[in-house]
């Protein structure tokens, strides 16, 4: 029944052999050959009268627009049919216009499949709104149905299919060959560091870097190769790396990694760190290579400033997340309350907002406990 209420909103194609053919004027100048054809108005129309955003839809895929033949209304009766409701409608058309041109018999498929992975149809409804890209970017039921199976069979999680499925949907536009190429040189990066479970490091490294599907095999081949030399790292430490924080920076541009690295390795230079701080540093959490030279510096110089030493820098690296100005305030809000950094250390600086909200209210209660004392 839904199939033939769907069917009934598909507006069919013009036959081009019924309609006239008007003449072409002649011209010297060839752009008309080159101008894109007009939009559809009764199409535009009708996403108008749905609620579509049309110049975010112009803007993000503008060919839709000139299709004859497409099926928004099929589209708005399939998904409120799974719970989605108009608005929510008219913002996945806006953001992926090409959802309109899936058939009815293509999304019923496409849903069945995700419906596998996910518990129910109210899930996918508020995945789609977050990132309607990652269910209708790909024409392929196929290709997913392939990808999710060999994915299954590899013992990647529910979880992390959700994931994929959702942060990087390409993976499922690959082919399934080009992402066990993928898998299989994962576990090559395992067996030249003498690792003995090749599968469970390839899931790993997967689970904690989900980009990596689409991003080629030289990428992170190049990424491996440079930070083994540039750190000299041991087989042990090399795994122990690329199975934790390491495999997050796997699939950052390579040139952008080495620029950031010897970056880094100049600044604590300079602070007088030798080598194996900046190895330490790196092995205890290598996401510090995501931030640029110049902020990474401009941090380290603000908690220099704040009398912080390096080493406590070197052995919590993670304090480098925040944001300059969050440093800076954190800063401010501690010396305040005449915090003591080398006796207590830093870890406070390396804290959620509630969490350092909470210390700053007891060192404030401590304060206030030993001015009554002394009085």
């Amino acid at each position: 029944m839904l199939q033939r209420q769907i069917l009934h909103f598909l507006r069919p194609a013009g036959r081009c052999a019924s309609l006239p053919v008007p003449p072409r004027p002649c011209s010297s100048s060839s752009s008309s050959k080159h101008d894109p054809p007009p939009e559809n108005e009764s199409l535009v129309e009708n996403l108008s009268i749905m609620g579509v955003d049309l110049p975010s839809a112009r803007r993000r895929q503008p060919g839709v627009l000139r299709k004859l033949l497409t099926n928004e209304q099929g589209l708005a009766l399939f998904l409120k049919s799974k719970g989605a409701d108009q608005e929510t409608v008219a913002s996945i058309i806006s953001r992926f216009p090409r959802s309109i041109t899936r058939s009815c018999e293509h999304l019923e498929e496409r849903w069945r499949l995700w419906r596998n992975v996910f518990k129910s149809d109210g899930e996918v409804v508020e995945i789609l709104s977050r990132s309607p890209e990652s269910f209708f970017r790909s024409s392929d039921n196929k290709n997913l149905e392939e990808n999710i199976a060999f994915l299954m069979t590899l013992g990647i999680t529910a979880k992390d299919l959700h994931r994929l499925l959702t942060t990087a949907p390409r993976t499922f536009s690959n082919s399934v060959e080009l992402n066990k190429n993928m898998v299989e040189f994962l576990k090559s990066v395992c067996l030249r560091f003498d690792g003995k479970d090749p599968e469970r490091f390839a899931r790993t490294v997967i689970s904690r870097n989900l980009y990596v599907f689409i991003r080629s095999t030289n990428r992170i081949r190049a990424n491996v190769e440079f930070l083994c030399r540039s750190l000299r790292l041991s087989n042990a430490e090399a795994l122990g790396l690329f199975q934790s924080h390491g495999a997050q920076i796997l699939d950052v541009s390579h040139e952008s990694l080495k620029k950031n690295l010897q970056s880094l390795r100049a600044k604590l230079g300079s602070l007088g760190c030798g080598e194996e701080d900046f190895k330490r540093m790196i092995l205890n959490y290598s996401l510090v290579l995501f931030v640029s030279s110049q902020r990474l510096n401009e941090k380290l110089d603000c908690l220099m400033d704040g009398g912080i030493h390096v080493q406590q820098v070197v052995q919590k690296p993670k304090v480098l997340d925040f944001s300059i100005d969050c440093i800076r305030q954190r800063l401010r809000d501690l010396h305040r309350l005449g915090y003591d950094f080398q006796k207590s250390g830093i870890a406070v600086l390396d804290t959620s907002k509630k969490r350092f909200l909470a210390k700053l209210e007891r060192l404030s209660s401590a304060e206030n406990e030993d001015t009554r004392s002394l009085s």
